[in-house]
Protein backbone atom coordinates (compact mmCIF):
# COMPACT_ATOMS: atom_id res chain seq x y z
CA UNK A 1 0.00 0.00 0.00
CA UNK A 2 1.36 3.16 -0.86
CA UNK A 3 2.58 5.67 1.34
CA UNK A 4 -0.07 8.73 1.98
CA UNK A 5 2.58 11.42 0.07
CA UNK A 6 4.14 14.13 2.55
CA UNK A 7 2.53 17.38 2.75
CA UNK A 8 5.07 20.06 1.18
CA UNK A 9 5.79 24.00 1.39
CA UNK A 10 5.27 25.80 -1.08
CA UNK A 11 7.35 29.69 -1.23
CA UNK A 12 6.17 32.19 -3.57
CA UNK A 13 7.34 35.79 -4.26
CA UNK A 14 5.46 36.98 -7.51
CA UNK A 15 2.03 35.10 -6.30
CA UNK A 16 -0.42 35.09 -3.29
CA UNK A 17 -0.87 31.16 -2.78
CA UNK A 18 -3.87 29.93 -1.06
CA UNK A 19 -5.30 26.64 -0.34
CA UNK A 20 -7.99 25.76 -2.86
CA UNK A 21 -11.27 23.82 -1.32
CA UNK A 22 -14.08 21.79 -1.95
CA UNK A 23 -16.20 25.25 -1.54
CA UNK A 24 -13.43 27.75 -2.84
CA UNK A 25 -13.66 30.80 -4.30
CA UNK A 26 -13.87 31.29 -8.10
CA UNK A 27 -10.84 31.90 -10.29
CA UNK A 28 -9.46 35.47 -10.60
CA UNK A 29 -9.17 36.84 -14.51
CA UNK A 30 -5.86 36.46 -15.74
CA UNK A 31 -2.88 34.40 -14.46
CA UNK A 32 -3.26 32.80 -10.20
CA UNK A 33 -1.59 29.81 -8.51
CA UNK A 34 -3.24 28.15 -6.03
CA UNK A 35 -1.64 25.11 -3.70
CA UNK A 36 -4.52 22.31 -4.05
CA UNK A 37 -4.51 19.46 -1.24
CA UNK A 38 -6.13 16.34 -2.64
CA UNK A 39 -6.18 13.64 -0.29
CA UNK A 40 -3.15 14.46 1.44
CA UNK A 41 -1.20 15.22 -1.27
CA UNK A 42 0.10 19.05 -2.13
CA UNK A 43 -0.48 20.03 -5.96
CA UNK A 44 0.95 23.43 -6.86
CA UNK A 45 -1.48 24.06 -9.39
CA UNK A 46 -0.94 27.46 -12.03
CA UNK A 47 -3.87 28.95 -13.88
CA UNK A 48 -4.70 31.52 -16.53
CA UNK A 49 -9.03 32.90 -16.79
CA UNK A 50 -8.86 34.97 -19.78
CA UNK A 51 -10.63 38.07 -19.25
CA UNK A 52 -13.43 37.29 -21.32
CA UNK A 53 -13.81 33.64 -19.76
CA UNK A 54 -18.03 32.99 -19.65
CA UNK A 55 -18.18 29.07 -18.51
CA UNK A 56 -15.72 27.32 -21.17
CA UNK A 57 -14.35 24.04 -20.75
CA UNK A 58 -10.89 23.41 -18.67
CA UNK A 59 -7.78 23.21 -20.71
CA UNK A 60 -5.47 21.04 -18.94
CA UNK A 61 -1.66 21.50 -19.87
CA UNK A 62 0.94 19.23 -18.51
CA UNK A 63 4.91 20.89 -18.61
CA UNK A 64 7.95 19.08 -19.75
CA UNK A 65 10.57 17.52 -18.28
CA UNK A 66 12.04 21.28 -17.62
CA UNK A 67 8.85 22.11 -15.07
CA UNK A 68 9.49 25.71 -16.50
CA UNK A 69 5.90 26.47 -15.36
CA UNK A 70 5.89 30.33 -17.15
CA UNK A 71 7.08 29.14 -20.42
CA UNK A 72 4.30 26.44 -20.67
CA UNK A 73 1.99 28.39 -19.54
CA UNK A 74 2.28 31.31 -21.97
CA UNK A 75 3.06 28.70 -24.67
CA UNK A 76 -0.73 27.49 -23.74
CA UNK A 77 -2.49 30.79 -22.77
CA UNK A 78 -2.75 31.33 -26.41
CA UNK A 79 -5.34 28.59 -26.61
CA UNK A 80 -7.30 29.52 -23.81
CA UNK A 81 -7.66 32.97 -24.80
CA UNK A 82 -9.02 31.68 -28.34
CA UNK A 83 -11.44 29.76 -27.04
CA UNK A 84 -12.78 30.79 -23.69
CA UNK A 85 -11.02 28.17 -22.20
CA UNK A 86 -9.62 28.16 -17.86
CA UNK A 87 -6.08 26.63 -18.01
CA UNK A 88 -4.96 24.53 -15.41
CA UNK A 89 -1.57 23.47 -15.24
CA UNK A 90 -0.47 21.19 -11.99
CA UNK A 91 3.47 21.50 -11.43
CA UNK A 92 4.68 17.78 -10.60
CA UNK A 93 7.41 18.28 -8.84
CA UNK A 94 11.06 16.56 -9.85
CA UNK A 95 11.24 15.00 -5.99
CA UNK A 96 7.87 13.56 -5.33
CA UNK A 97 7.18 12.41 -8.91
CA UNK A 98 10.12 11.21 -10.79
CA UNK A 99 9.72 9.25 -14.08
CA UNK A 100 7.40 6.15 -12.71
CA UNK A 101 5.50 9.06 -11.02
CA UNK A 102 5.01 11.41 -13.78
CA UNK A 103 5.75 10.51 -17.00
CA UNK A 104 4.82 6.94 -15.97
CA UNK A 105 1.59 8.04 -14.31
CA UNK A 106 2.21 6.30 -11.13
CA UNK A 107 1.36 2.75 -11.99
CA UNK A 108 4.31 0.55 -10.93
CA UNK A 109 7.48 1.61 -9.36
CA UNK A 110 9.14 -1.26 -11.43
CA UNK A 111 11.89 -0.22 -13.28
CA UNK A 112 11.64 0.80 -17.54
CA UNK A 113 15.20 -0.74 -17.96
CA UNK A 114 13.73 -4.24 -16.21
CA UNK A 115 12.78 -6.18 -19.69
CA UNK A 116 11.22 -9.18 -17.97
CA UNK A 117 9.77 -10.61 -15.06
CA UNK A 118 5.95 -9.33 -12.92
CA UNK A 119 4.87 -5.60 -12.73
CA UNK A 120 4.19 -4.88 -9.50
CA UNK A 121 1.20 -2.23 -10.00
CA UNK A 122 0.28 0.50 -7.52
CA UNK A 123 -3.55 0.67 -5.86
CA UNK A 124 -5.51 2.64 -8.80
CA UNK A 125 -6.35 4.77 -6.67
CA UNK A 126 -3.05 5.99 -5.78
CA UNK A 127 -1.79 6.70 -9.37
CA UNK A 128 -1.16 9.86 -10.77
CA UNK A 129 -4.21 9.61 -13.16
CA UNK A 130 -6.25 9.65 -9.92
CA UNK A 131 -4.59 13.01 -8.53
CA UNK A 132 -5.44 14.40 -12.01
CA UNK A 133 -9.65 13.39 -12.14
CA UNK A 134 -9.31 14.60 -8.17
CA UNK A 135 -8.09 18.07 -9.58
CA UNK A 136 -10.09 18.45 -12.26
CA UNK A 137 -13.24 17.77 -9.96
CA UNK A 138 -11.56 20.75 -7.53
CA UNK A 139 -11.51 23.28 -10.35
CA UNK A 140 -15.13 22.48 -11.05
CA UNK A 141 -16.54 22.99 -7.98
CA UNK A 142 -14.59 26.13 -7.53
CA UNK A 143 -15.80 27.31 -10.58
CA UNK A 144 -19.70 26.23 -9.89
CA UNK A 145 -19.72 24.09 -12.29
CA UNK A 146 -19.12 20.21 -11.77
CA UNK A 147 -20.01 18.94 -15.37
CA UNK A 148 -17.76 21.53 -16.89
CA UNK A 149 -15.86 20.16 -20.14
CA UNK A 150 -12.39 19.02 -19.85
CA UNK A 151 -9.78 18.75 -22.97
CA UNK A 152 -5.97 17.77 -21.97
CA UNK A 153 -2.70 18.78 -23.36
CA UNK A 154 0.70 17.72 -22.73
CA UNK A 155 4.15 18.49 -24.57
CA UNK A 156 7.07 16.01 -24.51
CA UNK A 157 6.82 14.46 -20.88
CA UNK A 158 4.02 15.86 -20.46
CA UNK A 159 2.62 14.18 -23.41
CA UNK A 160 4.03 10.59 -22.13
CA UNK A 161 1.61 11.48 -19.08
CA UNK A 162 -1.30 12.22 -20.87
CA UNK A 163 -1.18 9.19 -23.46
CA UNK A 164 -0.69 6.89 -20.39
CA UNK A 165 -3.35 8.66 -18.83
CA UNK A 166 -5.53 7.64 -22.03
CA UNK A 167 -4.47 4.63 -22.61
CA UNK A 168 -4.80 3.43 -18.83
CA UNK A 169 -7.23 5.58 -16.83
CA UNK A 170 -10.94 5.79 -17.61
CA UNK A 171 -12.17 9.31 -18.42
CA UNK A 172 -14.40 12.03 -20.23
CA UNK A 173 -11.95 13.92 -21.70
CA UNK A 174 -13.23 15.67 -24.75
CA UNK A 175 -9.74 15.23 -26.18
CA UNK A 176 -6.32 14.32 -25.58
CA UNK A 177 -3.70 15.88 -27.24
CA UNK A 178 -0.10 14.65 -27.12
CA UNK A 179 2.57 16.31 -28.22
CA UNK A 180 6.12 15.61 -29.38
CA UNK A 181 6.18 12.88 -26.26
CA UNK A 182 9.69 10.82 -26.38
CA UNK A 183 8.10 7.69 -26.33
CA UNK A 184 4.03 5.80 -26.48
CA UNK A 185 2.04 3.03 -25.38
CA UNK A 186 2.15 0.48 -28.60
CA UNK A 187 -1.77 -1.04 -28.17
CA UNK A 188 -0.37 -4.40 -28.24
CA UNK A 189 0.97 -6.88 -24.90
CA UNK A 190 4.41 -7.91 -27.11
CA UNK A 191 5.59 -4.45 -26.01
CA UNK A 192 6.12 -3.95 -21.81
CA UNK A 193 4.95 -1.08 -20.09
CA UNK A 194 5.57 1.58 -20.28
CA UNK A 195 6.10 0.92 -23.91
CA UNK A 196 3.22 -0.73 -24.39
CA UNK A 197 0.43 -3.47 -22.15
CA UNK A 198 3.06 -6.12 -21.81
CA UNK A 199 3.04 -7.97 -18.28
CA UNK A 200 0.94 -5.65 -16.87
CA UNK A 201 -2.51 -7.55 -15.04
CA UNK A 202 -5.04 -9.26 -17.31
CA UNK A 203 -7.65 -6.74 -16.81
CA UNK A 204 -5.48 -3.71 -17.32
CA UNK A 205 -3.91 -5.05 -21.04
CA UNK A 206 -6.79 -7.67 -21.94
CA UNK A 207 -8.42 -7.07 -25.58
CA UNK A 208 -11.27 -4.61 -24.37
CA UNK A 209 -8.36 -2.79 -22.70
CA UNK A 210 -7.01 -2.36 -26.25
CA UNK A 211 -9.84 -1.48 -27.82
CA UNK A 212 -11.00 1.03 -25.20
CA UNK A 213 -7.34 2.74 -26.03
CA UNK A 214 -7.68 2.73 -29.74
CA UNK A 215 -11.31 4.52 -29.40
CA UNK A 216 -10.01 7.27 -27.06
CA UNK A 217 -10.33 11.44 -28.51
CA UNK A 218 -6.26 10.97 -28.51
CA UNK A 219 -4.70 13.48 -31.29
CA UNK A 220 -0.89 12.74 -31.88
CA UNK A 221 0.48 16.56 -32.58
CA UNK A 222 4.13 16.21 -34.19
CA UNK A 223 7.03 18.58 -35.11
CA UNK A 224 8.30 17.88 -38.70
CA UNK A 225 11.67 19.42 -37.58
CA UNK A 226 11.40 17.33 -33.60
CA UNK A 227 14.60 15.27 -35.17
CA UNK A 228 17.55 15.60 -31.81
CA UNK A 229 18.03 13.45 -29.41
CA UNK A 230 18.05 15.51 -26.41
CA UNK A 231 16.32 14.09 -23.76
CA UNK A 232 15.28 11.41 -25.92
CA UNK A 233 14.26 7.94 -24.40
CA UNK A 234 17.03 6.30 -25.58
CA UNK A 235 16.51 2.24 -23.90
CA UNK A 236 16.42 -0.38 -26.14
CA UNK A 237 11.95 -0.87 -25.98
CA UNK A 238 11.88 2.80 -27.03
CA UNK A 239 14.06 3.19 -30.28
CA UNK A 240 11.87 0.33 -31.45
CA UNK A 241 9.43 2.95 -31.78
CA UNK A 242 11.95 5.10 -34.03
CA UNK A 243 14.67 6.69 -34.14
CA UNK A 244 13.50 10.53 -33.27
CA UNK A 245 10.56 11.74 -31.72
CA UNK A 246 8.57 12.85 -34.79
CA UNK A 247 9.25 9.42 -36.16
CA UNK A 248 7.99 7.68 -33.59
CA UNK A 249 4.63 9.42 -33.27
CA UNK A 250 4.01 8.50 -36.94
CA UNK A 251 4.76 4.82 -36.02
CA UNK A 252 2.72 5.45 -33.01
CA UNK A 253 -0.65 6.40 -35.15
CA UNK A 254 -0.28 4.32 -38.01
CA UNK A 255 0.14 1.19 -35.89
CA UNK A 256 -2.44 1.62 -34.14
CA UNK A 257 -4.87 2.84 -36.83
CA UNK A 258 -3.99 -0.59 -38.59
CA UNK A 259 -4.42 -2.50 -35.87
CA UNK A 260 -8.08 -0.89 -35.52
CA UNK A 261 -8.28 -1.20 -39.29
CA UNK A 262 -8.05 -5.00 -39.50
CA UNK A 263 -10.03 -5.59 -36.56
CA UNK A 264 -12.93 -3.39 -37.27
CA UNK A 265 -12.56 -1.60 -33.57
CA UNK A 266 -14.05 1.98 -33.57
CA UNK A 267 -11.08 4.27 -33.89
CA UNK A 268 -11.04 8.16 -32.73
CA UNK A 269 -7.21 9.10 -33.12
CA UNK A 270 -5.93 12.06 -35.14
CA UNK A 271 -2.66 12.68 -36.32
CA UNK A 272 -2.00 16.58 -36.74
CA UNK A 273 1.45 17.74 -37.99
CA UNK A 274 3.15 21.28 -38.05
CA UNK A 275 5.56 21.95 -40.49
CA UNK A 276 8.92 23.62 -39.41
CA UNK A 277 8.68 23.11 -35.95
CA UNK A 278 10.87 20.91 -33.75
CA UNK A 279 11.08 19.95 -30.03
CA UNK A 280 9.35 23.59 -29.15
CA UNK A 281 5.87 23.94 -26.75
CA UNK A 282 5.58 27.37 -28.12
CA UNK A 283 6.17 26.74 -31.43
CA UNK A 284 3.71 23.54 -31.29
CA UNK A 285 0.73 25.51 -28.84
CA UNK A 286 0.80 28.90 -30.98
CA UNK A 287 0.66 27.14 -34.29
CA UNK A 288 -2.78 27.29 -36.80
CA UNK A 289 -2.32 23.06 -36.23
CA UNK A 290 -3.43 23.20 -32.38
CA UNK A 291 -6.51 24.46 -32.88
CA UNK A 292 -7.30 21.39 -35.34
CA UNK A 293 -5.44 19.09 -32.75
CA UNK A 294 -7.98 19.85 -29.98
CA UNK A 295 -11.33 20.67 -32.13
CA UNK A 296 -10.25 19.37 -35.44
CA UNK A 297 -10.96 22.06 -37.56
Amino acid sequence: MMRRALLRAFCCISFVICALTAHGEPLPAGKSRRVVDIGGTAIEVHFYKPAHYDKGPLLVSFHGLSRDMAAYLDAARDIADRHGMLLVMPLFDRQRFPYWRYQGLGITRTSRKITSGPIAVEPPAQWTGALILKLIDHVRNDEGRPALDYYLIGHSAGGQIVNRFAALVPNNAKRMVVANPSSYVRPARQARFPYGFGDLPENMADESAIRRYLAQPITILLGTADLLTRNLDLLPPAMQQGATRYERGRNAFHAAQELARDQGWEFNWRLVEVPGVGHDAQGIYRSPQAEAALFGR
